[in-house]
């Protein structure tokens, strides 16, 4: 079901409740509760970008596609942040693919109201500066961590991003979805997701994927998740920094 409740404390993206209280009261009525159907694309890569969603709920992947026709995930969006970044930094263009990957809902602003907006609150253009900036260190980790670190650790690594947004232990999970995720051959998950799995940190079981320990996990994660989680809080509060559920 979409979000319908209108009163300001109830917003459940985090952004929007890091704005004050005036910026987010003349900004509401122009957000449009929507659905985020699993599997939904949002806008194409090199498409355009008409709208800027702001999740409540469920995960967006950000997708790289290469010539031939490989993709792999560069960004992942939840209600930490928002959709639509080229927006904020005065683009209308987009070079990946924005795909749902854990349904959920979000509220909507169209690309013109958005720029009204940003034009309008000096509060919104800093706070939403700052999200990039921090968007921009996920994605220079994710760049660095599938580089050099172990399938294991970055296994460990995605799953507790995952788990940041899923809002429970358990979501859904495919070997061939975490494939494209990690840029990796299935097997090479599958092997992975075992060693976790022998471990006691997570379960999986019929395409759904659940966290059993979530210390043990974080342990098993390479250090480019926590300095992510480092980096949102410090440039836009410690409420940025997910805690799941």
């Amino acid at each position: 079901m979409a979000h319908s409740d209108h009163n300001p404390s109830a917003v459940r993206n985090g952004l929007l409740a890091a704005l004050p209280p005036e910026d987010l009261a003349r900004l509401r009525p122009r957000l449009q509760p929507v659905e985020l159907p699993f599997d939904k694309t949002l806008f194409p890569a090199d498409g355009a970008v008409e709208a800027v969603l702001f999740p409540e709920s469920g995960m967006v992947s950000l997708l790289a596609t290469l010539d031939d026709g490989e993709q792999v995930e560069v960004g992942v969006v939840g209600r930490e942040g928002l959709v639509g970044l080229p927006l904020v930094l005065g683009d209308d263009r987009s070079l990946v693919e924005a795909k749902v990957q854990q349904e959920g809902t979000a509220l909507r602003i169209g690309a013109a109201a958005f720029r009204d907006e940003m034009e309008a609150s000096a509060a919104l253009r800093g706070l939403l500066k700052r999200y990039a900036l921090a968007f921009h260190a996920q994605v220079t980790l994710t760049a660095a961590c599938n580089t050099r670190h172990p399938i294991e650790q970055r296994l460990a690594r995605w799953l507790l991003i995952a788990h940041d947004r899923a809002g429970a232990d358990e979501f859904p999970m495919t070997h061939e979805f975490l494939s494209v995720m990690l840029g990796v051959r299935r097997p090479g998950v599958s092997l992975a997701a075992g060693v976790l799995q022998k471990a006691g940190l997570v379960r999986y079981a019929r395409g759904r994927m659940e966290v059993t320990d979530r210390p043990g996990l974080e342990a098993s994660s390479c250090e480019c998740y926590h300095v992510a989680r480092r980096e949102f809080a410090r440039l836009l509060g410690a409420g940025a920094a997910q805690k799941p559920g």
